[in-house]
């Protein structure tokens, strides 16, 4: 053979080589395991999260007969998202499709806050879900990176919308009032969420009661394997609740930038009525604020922006005034009130 025809074969075979490589990696940037690319060079410093406002409690309901406001935010998630370097704009219940695709298009995003709604309303805090859920992830999966982030039931919510909304929700019945440290998977540093955590704030959250629960629903291991959702998240945290049931904690999906905890990470500095005996100690904000710094950072990574300065101070929360509604029973120290409709 000459030397031409082994240089020949040489090059034959090295591109085939390439063209299998190439086919590998094209299996596994579509598989459910592949991360959605994001150019880590260029971060947002001026990130913007949507909140998505819920259905107005019955008890602030009682206390603002004559406003009967439609939605509500409880100011310490706004707290929250800006002691970690981001604005928020409220996102409201009740719009169609398009209203959510607009200030998605807008903002870099969103958080689904806990609360005590239903998720059967019309209309209301799931329906609005919902349509985030899935817009996310088209914009996810045509490259544009798109977070969510849900605390507790906004937790169960990102699970319900993952199972398929039913009948019968993908959730378990739990009773956790009470303070709590995170019991790790074994591969929890493998996760999006935790890889790159101080050992410090991991040692509090192991061995201090400083995860604030209040739930009496959750999402149990169960819940994940019975909708076959465990090829699409990943569990990294369990906690025990009062009657000895092992429910997920910390939660997110292995190729979206969606995340989870069935906590409130929020409480810790924000809420402080007396009666619920929230974990205040320093170690306690100090780890919790983790939780909002590591999803600001993520939403750094969308490029989204509003057509101006004017318009994006049309949208943001600045056009609210909170009310001190803990002076009138609520748990939440302060709350924006939305959409007023008079007496109906």
């Amino acid at each position: 053979m000459t030397v031409i025809e082994n240089i020949t074969e040489y090059w034959v075979v090295y591109a085939m080589t390439i063209g299998v490589l190439l086919l590998i990696a094209a299996y596994f940037l579509h598989c459910e395991g592949a991360a959605v690319n994001v150019n880590k060079d260029v971060l947002n410093n001026r990130p913007i999260l949507g909140v998505l406002s819920q259905e107005q409690s019955l008890h602030l309901h009682s206390k603002f007969p004559e406003e009967n406001y439609t939605s509500y935010i409880a100011s310490s998630y706004v707290k929250d998202v800006e002691k970690s370097g981001a604005r928020v704009v409220p996102i409201l219940i009740g719009k169609d499709r398009s209203y959510y695709r607009n200030i998605m298009e807008k903002i870099n995003g969103v958080l689904f806050p806990g609360g005590a709604t239903y998720f059967n309303q019309s209309n209301g805090y799931a329906d609005a879900g919902q349509h985030i859920y899935e817009i996310a992830q088209e914009l996810n999966d045509a490259g544009d990176y798109f977070p969510i982030f849900g605390t507790c039931l906004g937790f169960q919510l990102l699970v319900i919308l993952a199972s398929g909304r039913g009948p019968k929700e993908n959730r378990a019945s739990c009773h956790s009032f009470e303070n709590l440290p995170l019991n790790f998977t074994q591969d929890y540093r493998m996760s999006k969420m935790f890889r790159e955590t101080p050992e410090d704030i991991l040692d509090i959250l192991k061995n201090q009661h400083v995860t604030v629960n209040v739930h009496q629903f959750c999402i149990l291991d169960d819940n994940l394997r019975f909708h076959n959702l465990k090829k699409d998240w990943r569990a990294t945290s369990h906690s025990i609740d009062e009657n000895g049931v092992r429910f997920i904690a910390s939660l997110e999906h292995k190729r979206y930038p969606f995340y989870a905890v069935q906590f409130h990470p929020e409480k810790s500095s924000f809420e402080w009525k007396l009666s619920k005996k929230y974990a205040h100690t320093f170690d306690a904000v100090k780890a919790n604020r983790y939780f909002m710094d590591f999803f600001v950072n993520e939403c750094r990574k969308s490029n989204h922006t509003f057509a101006s300065a004017s318009e994006e101070n049309t949208y943001l929360i600045y056009n609210y005034e909170p009310r001190f509604t803990g002076e009138l029973g609520s748990a939440y120290h302060q709350c924006y009130m939305f959409e007023p409709r008079g007496t109906v």
